[in-house]
């Protein structure tokens, strides 16, 4: 019978290295000055899969029709509010798009007059 060597430790220790030089570093504190403010934080998008709003509220309205067809109400709900959810968040991105936009066309029709103002001078 052969017997195996225990090699737990050594897997341990070479995994575990005291080497590191950003986990031996004491003086760093996880929450330094950079994470611990808050105040100007905003999310590029909120939440994952908002590229696909509208195919998401399409999927959660027909989930819940299937399910009211079955008779079960509260999950019927559960997937209303799910589209609910992606719905808002459909109206949101339109709504920023739609500022997005505004505000563009605003700094291109300042720089045209500017430009028709140096023109006439």
């Amino acid at each position: 019978m052969v017997t195996f060597r225990n090699n737990n430790n050594l897997r341990r220790n070479n995994f575990r290295r005291s080497d590191r030089s950003f986990k031996s570093n004491g003086d760093r504190s996880k929450f330094g000055p950079g994470y611990s403010s808050n105040d100007n934080f905003q999310r590029k998008s909120p939440g994952r899969n908002n590229h696909n709003a509208p195919k998401l509220i399409e999927k959660y309205n027909n989930l819940a029709r299937e399910a009211l067809s079955t008779g079960d109400k509260i999950l019927s709900e559960n997937y209303f509010q799910h589209a609910d959810h992606f719905t808002r968040i459909l109206k949101d991105q339109e709504i920023s798009r739609k500022s997005k936009f505004i505000s563009n066309n605003h700094i291109k029709n300042e720089s045209s007059e500017s430009d028709k103002n140096n023109s006439e001078s």
